[in-house]
């Protein structure tokens, strides 16, 4: 006798109820409670806002708190541990697990991390997603891009400290003091009146070496960290795109085969 069950029935139910998990209304209902579990984390800084409103704001807390356990309960109970296979489940995890541990004694560290809850907010939405994905992805690139600024700052660094460092030793009297002013100067915080200006008082031609490594280490640097970005985002972008260039074929073949149908049907009509 042939067996024509396919799926016992608590595989049907996990399937069902991680098809309610991964529905539109559980991930919109979820993403609603961190925006107002954001906005009550928030409120909880202001002493005036939790002596009036504190018998309030922490039990709702504790209640968005609870559905977001309740949730992930829900989510190993439809996948099982193999829910954790999923890098951005154990993101979740690990966010609301924090959240859990008792901040007071040694943990009380961990009160300025309940924040961390709203980061929840990155693996709901798909697209923040991606752009988490490309980011991770041009860490190699941007590894290439730090190693080399580095090493522009550390020869900038020694020859600024030689150069500037007798008359100017509160920003150029260490190695450390240099490296710190030409980090400030490449984000350019006040580098040509509050630094350069004062400097080229004393010596009329250190522009020859400032403007110079503003140039690379500010606008060259900072490009080229752009460029490893936005290709990271084309190439998390190019799957997606490739399979709606597939759809537009595959309709564009359905829409020749009714024409040949229709065809056909005139033809055959004619006779």
């Amino acid at each position: 006798m042939n067996d024509t069950s396919s799926n016992p029935p608590t595989s049907v139910w996990r399937q069902q109820l991680a098809a309610v998990m991964d529905g539109k209304p559980v991930q919109r209902l979820i993403t609603v409670l961190i925006l107002i579990n954001a906005a009550i984390l928030g409120m909880l800084t202001s002493k005036q806002i939790v002596a009036e409103w504190g018998w309030l704001l922490v039990p709702v807390d504790m209640f968005i708190l609870a559905v977001f356990v309740a949730e992930l309960a829900l989510r190993f109970a439809a996948r099982g541990i193999g829910l954790l296979r999923d890098p951005w489940a154990v993101f979740d995890c690990i966010v609301v697990g924090i959240a859990l541990v008792p901040a007071s004694g040694p943990f009380s560290v961990l009160r300025a991390l309940r924040v961390l809850r709203v980061l929840r907010l990155v693996s709901i939405n798909p697209n923040m997603r991606k752009v988490v994905q490309a980011l991770l992805a041009s860490l190699p690139g941007m590894g290439s891009i730090i190693m080399l600024m580095g090493l522009i700052f550390y020869v900038s660094a020694v020859m600024a400290t030689q150069l500037f460092g007798e008359r100017f030793p509160e920003w150029f009297g260490s190695l450390t003091a240099s490296l710190y002013s030409l980090f400030q100067m490449m984000t350019l915080d006040s580098w040509s009146s509050g630094t350069v200006r004062p400097i080229m008082e004393v010596y009329p031609l250190a522009w020859l070496f400032f403007i110079p490594y503003v140039l690379i280490a500010t606008f060259m640097m900072l490009n080229l960290f752009i460029a490893v970005l936005v290709n990271a985002m084309e190439d998390a972008k190019g799957p997606d795109a490739e399979a709606e260039a597939r759809v537009q074929r595959e309709e564009m073949i359905l829409q020749e085969l009714k024409a040949l149908r229709a065809e056909l049907g005139e033809m055959r009509r004619g006779r």
